[in-house]
């Protein structure tokens, strides 16, 4: 086993180049091979490569971003609100806003399921939210859908969540039509009381 020879830096040092930590990687995974444990170098070469995708798809969005017409006003304000690149603010530290407010971006980026904030235990990372929808079909694979939606939005702009639970909306009173059209307890398959003779 390789120890970590990873610190962190306090901020404002000088990061490791380019060149440098691509060199790091290559002694790492020359050394799983060299061992003879090619399942562990197999799997370290492909954690490489899914770190370099993150990270360039990250920066292939910020210089997107910044070149959008809505950049020109204020440019930090477009990169908060995509979902992506505040991932990467976040997992670095770098995010200038604090949990409540990346909370309610979060929310706010799932317009098609909203939620109603109610509070967030900071020390077991549960958030309690209640549906503010009150109609539609009530079907389970949409509540379902919906809470993955509001799930993603919060592992990206808030990861300190680690607990969602979802109460129901508030419930509201019945239409006047479905009570009408709802049959009498019991009538379903009974025959009428009585029928009019036919002279």
């Amino acid at each position: 086993m390789i120890a970590s020879t990873t610190t962190a830096r306090p901020p404002g040092t000088t990061a490791a180049n380019a060149e440098e930590a691509g060199r790091r990687v290559e002694e790492i995974i020359d050394h799983l091979t060299a061992e003879g444990d090619s399942e562990a170098a197999g799997a370290a070469e492909e954690l490489v490569r899914v770190l370099m995708d993150y990270y360039g798809t990250g920066l292939a969005r910020m210089v997107s971003l910044l070149e959008a017409p809505r950049a020109k006003g204020d440019p930090f304000a477009a990169l908060l609100d995509d979902a992506l690149v505040a991932s990467l603010l976040v997992l670095h530290d770098l995010h200038p806003e604090d949990t409540s407010t990346r909370i309610a971006r979060a929310l706010g980026s799932v317009p098609s399921h909203p939620v109603e904030f109610l509070s967030f235990d900071e020390a077991t990372g549960t958030l309690h939210l209640r549906s503010a929808e009150s109609s539609g079909c009530g079907c389970a694979s949409t509540a379902a859908a919906g809470r993955q939606e509001v799930e993603a939005a919060l592992s990206c702009f808030a990861p300190e969540v680690t607990t969602v639970e979802i109460e129901g909306a508030e419930s509201s009173q019945e239409p006047p039509l479905l009570q009408i059209s709802r049959p009498p307890s019991g009538a379903l398959g009974s025959a009428p009381a009585s029928s009019p003779k036919t002279p």
